[in-house]
């Protein structure tokens, strides 16, 4: 009890700072009028898109928690609600401080021409989504285990008007998790569409048909654009880290009674409680880590380098995780007797999360070297761009894929190392190991499209030429945080995606068994073939999907640039009409990719059974992981090439240069990679696998084709 209220405590604490610097961020001058209505113009766009958005995904949530409770486990339902209440209000908490930090981003440019203090606010505006993300998600778990008091690895439940076999405790925390995951596919997918297709088609305006500056509020394009950035950078990166981040605690708790039920016996109630402690202490210390990294960066004088400041709170929020973490082994681990899969006693659950952390910050490093205007290949990428579009997609595919090997090794070796010392336990905490400072990454991640989004109100609200140079030193290095948050987001899907599919072999496997899964059955090659070809499937249904709207928000983009006076100056764009058009978009093509990951692995595991699911995440996992590795770092450095000329760092080609116009076509080709199909597929496959461990006992007791 002395744990949970500990952890509990660390949550408020995080909680409060959360609502100190929102209200803080409310309490700063916003400048100009023009800049006061184009943040308006902002904030209620992506207000109502969200609003819109959750009035569809309310009534699937409050559906599929009905069937939950009625036919599989009566407070499932309840607990399902939870976690996608938890996922939503992280979203909306994360949107509305993005929406307010943006604009005074860009008048404390204006009013102090200091890029460290510059910095601090659109810090403080990332650190309240990325501390929500780890607080309330800890939040919701924590309730669901305080309020049905823990975990009972015997106990057996049933629904209100079936009575399907199941552990009620294991439903309710694999549903709290499936709550937070179909929120999380919604608004990735949703927000994915929306802003890419304001982004391709704003460029395809501004740039290639018009000639115009960038971000030039007289392509109504341009103001949808900086909509999407907070409906997909800010809510639906909330939402995804927080989905990735509970179901590794989730995968933890449901390997722990794996374990207790194989060992028969042979371990004591308290070595149970402690594999289910562990990880929610562990997490606690990475979000109090996360609160005082933060809280150092956020109250210190900053210098003129934004990059170095920002990884110092990630070492810090890392370093503080790390310490916490050894102490709580000890004081967890230290008096009860361990299984044999914990080679090094009760160092071995610490070492297993500390791998777990060093593989994020090594994936952040390596996506931080092939995206960012600092290194070779992003300079080499806009240096080719001199040669023409062909060369520039060519040579950004050729970047995307080499960028893959090192990440997956570095996956592939963490996995191994923790599960030698620690076994499937292991394997579950070196996923949340990585995930165990999330608050901070996600704050930084962040601090992107905060400050892209400053930049573009700069440029449109017509801001002197000094304060331009700061926020497009600001947009540059959000460029390269963006594109290391979604290496991060991606190589957690990785390592969560595996301790889900070790859950699900244990939660199907009798307790007197061994959980194994026989990849050289033909069931489980049938289910990984399969589970390959969907992940192709599902990119390019996304892609069409993105492209297709923004061929269409192109086309009523330049009717509104033909009206007289719009490209004079002289009257407004009528942005609302394109707004409903990218949110109308946006919603009718969300729906299906998020019904194909609830009920796949469900067909899949009623038809053809619990190995053949098995195989579907195998294959899935093994396709999907490369393949948004190549999206997300492809299309970074196309993205930070296009920069790295127009900043003029390339002499002789500066902006509407020929080199720069091909820069512009691979930025396109890069931007539904990074932003819609790769961050999608991450969630995708997480989704699939939280299905599966849900349902796992079901499959194994109706199969209709055995």
């Amino acid at each position: 009890m002395a744990a949970w209220l500990i952890v509990l405590g660390v949550i408020v604490l995080a909680i409060a700072y959360v609502f100190y610097n929102y209200f803080r961020i409310r309490r700063m001058g916003e400048g100009t009028a023009e800049m006061m209505e184009m943040a308006e113009i902002i904030r209620s766009g992506a207000a109502t898109f969200l609003k819109t958005e959750y009035r569809t995904i309310s009534i699937v949530v409050l559906l599929v928690a009905l069937v939950f409770s009625l036919f599989i486990e009566k407070t499932s339902g309840i607990t399902f609600l939870i976690g996608a209440c938890m996922s939503s209000a992280v979203c909306v908490l994360g949107m509305r401080s993005a929406t307010y930090a943006n604009v005074r981003t860009a008048n404390r440019a204006r009013e102090t021409l200091s890029i460290g203090e510059t910095v601090k606010v659109a810090l403080c505006g990332g650190s309240i989504s990325g501390l929500s993300v780890q607080a309330f998600g800890m939040l919701g778990l924590v309730l669901v285990l305080v309020i049905w008091k823990g975990i009972d690895p015997a106990a057996t439940g049933r629904g209100l008007l079936a009575n399907l076999p199941c552990n009620p405790s294991i439903m309710r925390v694999t549903t709290y998790s499936l709550g937070c995951s179909l929120v999380a596919m919604f608004n990735r997918v949703a927000g994915g569409n929306y802003t890419k297709a304001a982004d391709i088609s704003s460029d395809i305006l501004a740039k290639l048909r018009h000639d115009m500056p960038e971000d030039d509020s007289r392509v109504p394009n341009v103001v949808a654009d900086f909509i999407g950035d907070n409906v997909n950078d800010i809510a639906g990166n909330c939402s995804d880290l927080l989905e990735s981040f509970v179901a590794t605690m989730a995968a933890a708790i449901m390997i722990a009674v794996t374990l207790f039920n194989g060992a028969q016996g042979a371990v004591s109630q308290a070595t149970f409680d402690a594999t289910c402690i562990y990880p929610i202490v562990l997490a606690g210390g990475g979000l109090l880590g996360c609160v005082l990294g933060l809280g150092y960066a956020a109250f210190r004088k900053m210098g003129d380098n934004p990059s170095k400041e920002l990884n110092l709170a990630t070492w810090i929020s890392a370093g503080i995780t790390i310490v916490v973490g050894f102490f709580s082994a000890l004081l967890v681990f230290g008096k009860v007797e361990l299984y044999a899969d914990f080679r090094l006693g009760w160092l071995s659950p610490w070492l297993s999360s500390v791998l777990g952390i060093l593989s994020g910050i090594a994936i952040g490093s390596i996506t931080e070297y092939y995206t960012s205007t600092d290194y070779n290949p992003t300079k080499k990428l806009a240096q080719i761009a001199t040669e023409g579009e062909a060369f520039v997609v060519t040579k950004g595919d050729a970047i995307g894929s080499r960028s893959c090997l090192l990440p997956i090794l570095v996956i592939g070796v963490a996995l191994f190392l923790s599960g030698k010392i620690c076994g499937t336990y292991g394997i579950a905490l070196s996923s949340l190991g990585m995930l165990a400072f999330v608050g901070a990454t996600v704050s930084i991640d962040a601090f992107g499209p905060i400050a892209d989004n400053a930049g573009g109100l700069a440029e449109s609200c017509h801001l002197p030429e000094n304060v331009r140079v700061i926020t497009d030193k600001l947009d540059a290095v959000g460029n390269t945080t963006a594109a290391i948050g979604k290496g991060f987001a991606i190589g957690s899907a990785a390592f969560a995606t595996v301790s889900l599919i070790v859950a699900y072999v244990g939660n199907y496997t009798s307790a007197a068994s061994e959980p194994i899964l026989n990849i050289a059955s033909y069931v489980v090659v049938a289910g990984g073939i399969i589970g390959g070809a969907l992940i192709e499937y599902f990119s390019a249904l996304l892609t069409d999907n993105t492209i297709e709207s923004a061929r269409k928000m192109a086309d009523e983009g330049d009717r509104q640039l033909s009206v007289p006076g719009v490209l004079e100056g002289k009257v407004k764009p009528d942005y609302n009409k394109l707004f409903r058009m990218a949110a109308s978009q946006a919603l009718k093509t969300m729906l299906l990719p998020s019904v194909m990951a609830l009920l796949i692995p469900i067909v899949g595991g009623f038809l053809f059974g619990v190995e053949f699911v098995g195989g579907l995440l195998v294959g899935a996992t093994i396709m999907a992981i490369p393949r948004a590795l190549f999206m997300g770092n492809s299309g970074g450095a196309f993205d930070n090439a296009k920069k790295y000329i127009e900043s003029g760092a390339l002499e002789g080609h500066g902006k509407g240069s020929p080199a720069h116009k091909a820069a512009v076509v691979g930025d396109t080709v890069g931007d539904t990679r990074k932003d819609v199909v790769g961050v999608a597929l991450d969630i995708f496959i997480k989704t699939m696998s939280t299905v599966a461990n849900t349902f796992a006992t079901l499959f194994s007791h109706f199969t209709l084709i055995k």
